[in-house]
C-alpha cells in the first residue's frame, strides 16, 4: 500500500539529517515529507542542501498545525497509509514495516507504545502522570485501553488520513485524535516499542508547560469521550 511518513519539525538541525538518512536506509520503498515548522535554526536550509523531501510552512503553526498539513499532503496524493514520526531521533524506523502491516491487516490506527514492555526513553514522570490520565479517561468513556496516549509514532489508514486532513487539534494532539478515534469504533492497535531520548535540540514543553497541557488536554479528552460524534 502507498505509505507516506509524516515528518514534522522545528528547530531540529542536530537530528533532522541523521533522522531521514536512517528512515531513507532501513526503509527505501517508503515516502516522506518533512514539515518545516517555519524553524529559526538551519533546519530548512539541511534539507535544501540534502535534496529531501520538505514542505516549508511560511509561519509557525505549531505542532497541530504541522501534522494537519502532512496529512491533507497524504490525502490529496491519494495515500494509503500515513505514519506519523518525529524529527528528532526518538522513533526508530526499524518498527515502521511493523505498524504498516497493522494497517493492511484492517486496523485504522496503530500506536507505537513504549508501555508495552517498558523498554527504552520512558519519558518523564510528570508527562507519565497526564498519560496515565488520558489513558484512564478513554477507557472509561470508550471501554477501550490505549497505553500510550500521547506517542507521537502512529500510523492512520486511509479513513483517518481523511478525518485528519479536515480536522486536527492544535495543541499536543495525540490524546484527543486517541478518544475521538477510540469513540467512534475505529479499530486500533497498539504494538511495542523501544523509543530514544532526543538526539538534539530541546522539547518546547517545559514542567510548568506540563502541568498547563495535562490540565488542557485531560478537558479536551473528556468533551471528547462525552459529545463528539463520528466525522467520517
Amino acid at each position: 500500500m502507498k505509505t507516506l511518513v509524516i515528518i514534522p519539525a522545528y528547530n531540529e538541525e542536530k537530528s533532522i539529517k541523521n533522522t531521514i538518512e536512517n528512515l531513507k536506509k532501513s526503509n527505501p520503498n517508503v515516502d516522506y515529507v518533512i514539515i518545516n515548522d517555519c524553524s529559526k535554526d538551519s533546519t530548512k536550509r539541511i534539507c535544501q542542501e540534502n535534496h529531501y523531501n520538505v514542505v516549508n510552512l511560511p509561519v509557525n503553526l505549531g505542532i497541530g498545525g504541522a501534522v494537519q498539513t502532512g496529512y491533507k499532503f497524504a490525502y490529496e496524493n491519494n495515500y494509503d497509509i500515513a505514519v506519523q514520526m518525529d524529527a528528532d531521533g526518538q522513533h526508530d524506523p526499524k518498527y515502521l514495516n511493523d505498524m504498516i502491516k497493522e494497517i493492511e491487516e484492517g486496523n485504522d490506527l496503530v500506536i507505537g507504545s513504549r508501555f508495552i514492555k517498558k523498554e527504552g526513553f520512558q519519558s518523564t514522570w510528570i508527562r507519565r502522570l497526564g498519560i496515565n490520565l488520558y489513558s484512564k479517561l478513554i477507557k472509561i468513556f470508550t471501554k477501550k485501553e490505549i497505553k500510550d496516549t500521547t506517542s507521537g509514532y502512529r500510523a492512520v489508514g486511509r479513513k483517518i488520513i481523511k478525518m485528519f486532513s479536515e480536522n486536527y487539534p492544535i495543541d499536543y494532539p495525540e490524546p484527543e485524535t486517541d478518544a475521538l478515534i477510540a469513540k467512534n469504533g475505529f479499530k486500533v492497535k497498539e504494538i511495542p516499542m523501544e523509543m530514544k531520548e532526543r538526539d538534539g535540540g530541546k522539547s518546547s514543553i517545559t514542567p510548568l508547560k506540563s502541568i498547563y497541557y495535562a490540565v488542557k488536554v485531560g478537558l479536551a479528552v473528556l468533551l471528547v469521550c462525552i459529545i463528539k460524534e463520528r466525522e467520517v
